[in-house]
């Protein structure tokens, strides 16, 4: 049988714990750090499936035939490109987007130090 109860009145306005400015400002900068981490991970799940994506391309793009032109996503358009030249570029946009993974995946490491740091003042 489980014991949680809603508190009634008298109860709820017993249990106030007040709170320093100083823990505030320490429990709004874990919250702060817990957005951020949230938002890295975010990110981190949609450039690796980006990446996923573009390592598809390139692997169709190799079994392609070198003599027809591709078609390659530039902003909104497409234009057509000699296959050797959408792999350079599917390359190149891979490349990037690696560096991206790596960047966010350092800043949540660093976010995260911090947010323990954070858990042990508190």
């Amino acid at each position: 049988m489980s014991n949680i109860r809603m508190l009634n009145q008298k109860e709820e306005a017993d249990s106030e714990v007040e709170v320093s400015w100083a823990d505030q400002q320490q429990i709004n900068a874990f919250s702060k750090l817990n957005a951020k981490i949230d938002d890295l991970e975010d990110q981190h799940v949609k450039l690796k499936q980006e990446k996923e994506y573009l390592d598809d391309v390139g692997m169709e793009l190799e079994l392609a035939d070198e003599d027809e032109p591709v078609r390659h996503k530039v902003g909104d358009a497409f234009i057509h490109i000699p296959v050797s030249e959408a792999v350079e570029r599917v390359e190149k946009d891979s490349a990037k987007i690696g560096l991206q993974l790596e960047e966010i995946e350092m800043f949540s490491k660093i976010f995260v130090g911090s947010q323990e740091n954070s858990f042990v003042i508190l």
